[in-house]
């Protein structure tokens, strides 16, 4: 699995980036195999396309989202969910608070794009940043 990602040294943060084309990484069994592999590389973040997510993780009532985010959450790795999911939020006031609540805080992202996840990484550091 480690073959096929990426990583990136952005704002001081490690980052293990999953490609749009591969395997589907919206279940629990995929969340333990992105825990190893960013573990693997020493990565805090973890970046994955909608698209590797499927469907099925974006209807919240089933509670897919919950388990996979949850579980990263445990393991101290923060997770970028990378895509246009305007359509999708548009669709689903469930799906549109839950981002928006999840983008307040600083463990679960959902950005655009990896410009808009390197922006929000320089944007911490600097808030974070006591001089």
């Amino acid at each position: 699995m480690g073959a096929e990602t990426t990583i990136h040294e952005w704002h001081g943060g490690r980052i293990l980036e999953y490609p749009a084309d591969g395997s589907p990484l919206g279940n629990v069994s995929s969340s333990l195999q992105m825990i190893a592999a960013a573990r693997c590389q020493g990565a805090e973040w973890i970046a994955v396309p909608k698209e590797r997510l499927g469907d099925e993780f974006f209807l919240l009532r089933n509670g897919i989202a919950g388990e996979v985010l949850q579980k990263l959450v445990i393991y101290q790795l923060r997770i970028a969910i990378v895509g246009d999911i305007a359509t999708l939020s548009a669709a689903s006031k469930a799906l549109h608070d839950f981002v928006v609540e999840c983008n307040r805080g600083t463990n679960v992202w959902f950005v655009r794009d990896l410009e808009e996840l390197k922006d929000r990484l320089r944007r911490e550091l600097k808030t974070g940043n006591t001089e």
